[in-house]
């Protein structure tokens, strides 16, 4: 067996990972590489495998830089089926079909205002791209076994980072052996609300885990929630000036709904006015609350609070780009949610545009901000940045609430690697930077006692056929 490594290996994004058998390929996760002109380029790279020759995907949860890829791979040749969970499915409906819109029309203005670059005139792949591959889609639920192959034996469990996201269980036979691989996916942070902590593995041969947060350790909850408390309270009662949050359209987002109604229930916050202001977090919103049996028990008792319309903040979910333009008339206020989490296209630029000069004003950074991104750049304190080509000074302040971020720490990671019974084989760590990644692999072997590998960018590992007696 051999496991290829095409993203996601010494960094967060691009996940893609093909396992290769003398019988078949397939690909777990076909993800974009987000984060500054570098990876717009390597989006654009052929793949380094025939996509004809890949049997089926397997895929963790819809975040872009886990799903992004999919329209290009059937682009390029791939008419196999996609597995998921059914949650996980119903978000790429959304978001396959907005990043295809997001590929045109990056294109479009590209043959306007940038005719010499050709590269950058031609998209990535179109809507009819992402409508054939949402054509392909295969809905598993949680804990039921399939099989996408005679020698493939599959199993999704919840990781309770995002809806519907998975840990995937994989059997596979070759020959006479038969090896349990384990793929992490993104792990969440237990304890966090909506969605269930991750489901706790026993035990893997090969086991796959990330390492986003592997170098650090989440504020304290209770003392996140009380920054955000005093952040948002200040900003819009002592300093009358507006809360901007850069938020992720998935997860991110209705979370910050959930804890900004909650904390509202509890008094902790006066009258509200919130705007979401992202129509694929408006669907993804209304996707969510079609899901509840996958929220925690808090999450649905507060559902039910909101759906009485007692003494609720008042929120308003914007759609058109003129009521978008509105938003920023207001001087003081008003929570402005927008994607992208990143600060790297979307409305959100348009709000820190007209707010980031204004010292009234606060941006919340709640999730994490990949290399060469504009919040990245923010969080990294730059005084000044420049968005839609014009130079604008930092003077909002600006907030980082890691406690919020929903991928588990480097405990919560440890503590999930605990629950195995037995040293996988070989673990690999990677979803990290290097830093990440390398103090994650340190711990485990300090801690646990494991081997652990940090894989290279595309770099090709061959598995051995062996017993159980091989573990470390």
């Amino acid at each position: 067996m051999k496991i290829t490594f095409h993203g996601a290996a010494q960094e967060v994004t691009g996940s893609c990972t093909m396992i290769e058998t003398e019988q078949l390929r397939f690909l777990v996760d076909c993800g974009m590489f987000q984060g500054g002109r570098e990876a717009a380029d390597r989006n654009r790279e052929s793949f380094a495998f025939d996509p004809s020759t890949i049997s089926f995907v397997l895929l963790t949860h819809a975040h872009i830089d886990h799903s992004g890829l999919l329209p290009k791979l059937w682009r390029e040749g791939f008419r196999g089926p996609v597995y998921s969970t059914p949650a996980t499915a119903d978000l790429l409906e959304i978001m396959l079909r907005d990043s295809a819109h997001i590929q045109e029309s990056d294109a479009e203005r590209a043959k306007r205002y940038r005719n010499r670059d050709r590269v950058a005139a031609e998209p990535i792949y179109v809507m009819e791209d992402a409508e054939a591959i949402l054509g392909q889609l295969h809905p598993v639920h949680y804990d039921e076994y399939f099989s996408p192959h005679d020698n493939v034996r599959v199993r999704l469990r919840d990781a309770g980072h995002i809806l519907g996201s998975a840990i995937v269980e994989i059997w596979v036979k070759e020959g006479a052996d038969e090896r349990k691989l384990v793929f992490s996916g993104d792990l969440g942070q237990p304890g966090r609300p909506i969605l269930r902590d991750p489901f706790l593995i026993n035990d893997a041969d090969i086991l796959l885990v990330e390492s986003t947060y592997g170098d650090r350790h989440h504020k304290n909850h209770a003392d996140t929630i009380d920054e955000f408390v005093t952040v948002v309270n200040e900003t819009l009662q002592s300093k009358k000036g507006n809360v901007i949050v850069p938020a992720f359209a998935v997860g991110r987002t209705q979370e910050l709904i959930y804890y900004l109604h909650c904390l509202a229930r509890q008094g902790r916050f006066g009258h509200l006015d919130i705007f979401v202001d992202s129509p694929m977090a408006t669907a993804v919103t209304e996707l969510t609350m079609r899901h509840l049996e996958l929220f925690d028990a808090q999450a649905q008792t507060l559902a039910a609070w909101h759906a009485s319309g007692t003494g609720i903040p008042n929120l308003r979910f914007v759609g058109s780009v003129d009521e978008s333009r509105a938003l920023n008339t207001i001087s003081s206020g008003a929570i402005i949610i927008a994607a992208s989490g990143m600060c790297t296209a979307g409305r959100i630029k348009h709000h820190l545009l007209h707010n980031l000069g204004g010292r009234r004003n606060a941006v919340l950074i709640t999730g994490y901000q990949a290399q060469g991104t504009l919040g990245r750049r923010l969080v990294e304190g730059a005084e000044q940045v420049r968005i839609f080509g014009k130079e604008v000074q930092v003077r909002a302040s600006i907030h980082t609430l890691g406690g919020f971020s929903a991928h588990a720490d480097q405990a919560a990671l440890l503590k999930w690697l605990g629950a195995f019974e037995n040293p996988p084989l070989q673990t690999f760590v990677m979803h990290g930077e290097p830093r990440s990644s390398a103090a994650l692999a340190n711990e485990i072997t300090r801690q646990l006692g494991w081997r652990a590998q940090i894989p290279k960018k595309r770099e090709t590992i061959i598995i051995p056929p062996g017993e159980a007696e091989d573990r470390p």
